[in-house]
């Protein structure tokens, strides 16, 4: 009698073990499913590889990248916004996958020029706090067609953007910066 009841607490604790490795085996499926969920729809952290949006952000900020918010409104002039390169920027060599960052500063149907150290939006200028300095080279005015923007890095001097390489597709923005991560001492909403 006591060895069948030695045998069966042994059956019970080695299906035990088996449950729990199952238990964690499904725990860490669900968590893998999370993240990826989040990342791919709702938000993903980023890293800032260049210094084209000096002073706003510098190289090597840390950043969280928000999705959500595109599914139920467009981009906004003034989001600072991350997305895979364009058709032309693809041509000049860059990967598919390689993301940019910059601020959007025509929606579709604004006319953009710059002249004498100025952006002009729909022929007003444009007060802007947040560029390291005003623009050098002069563009003749340009109208944004629909579905694209005009971007800019706010380093106006240093940065590879729509005046270079033409305008962004909507379908190529992956989702806009809303918070620096780090350094923690520069962190907070952007």
């Amino acid at each position: 009698m006591a060895s069948q009841e030695t045998n069966s607490q042994k059956n019970k604790e080695s299906q035990g073990g088996i449950g729990i490795w199952k238990e964690n085996v499904v725990l860490i499926a669900i968590a893998l499913l999370l993240a990826f969920i989040i990342r791919t729809f709702i938000a993903e952290p980023r890293y800032i590889p260049s210094a084209s949006m000096v002073p706003t952000l510098l190289k090597d900020d840390r950043l969280v990248i928000e999705k959500v918010s595109y599914y139920f409104h467009s981009p906004d002039f003034g989001d600072i916004v991350v997305f895979n390169p364009p058709v032309e920027l693809q041509s000049r060599g860059y990967p598919k996958d390689q993301a940019f960052i910059k601020r959007i500063i025509g929606r579709p149907g604004d006319n953009i020029k710059i002249t004498e150290g100025k952006v002009y939006l729909n022929g007003e200028p444009l007060e802007e706090k947040y560029i390291a300095e005003p623009p050098e080279s002069p563009m003749k005015e340009v109208k944004v067609p629909t579905g694209e923007y005009f971007v800019m890095g706010d380093n106006r001097n240093d940065s590879n953007d729509s005046r270079y390489w033409g305008f962004l597709p909507k379908q190529n923005i992956i989702g806009r910066a809303v918070f620096r991560f780090w350094p923690l001492n520069r962190g907070g909403l952007i």
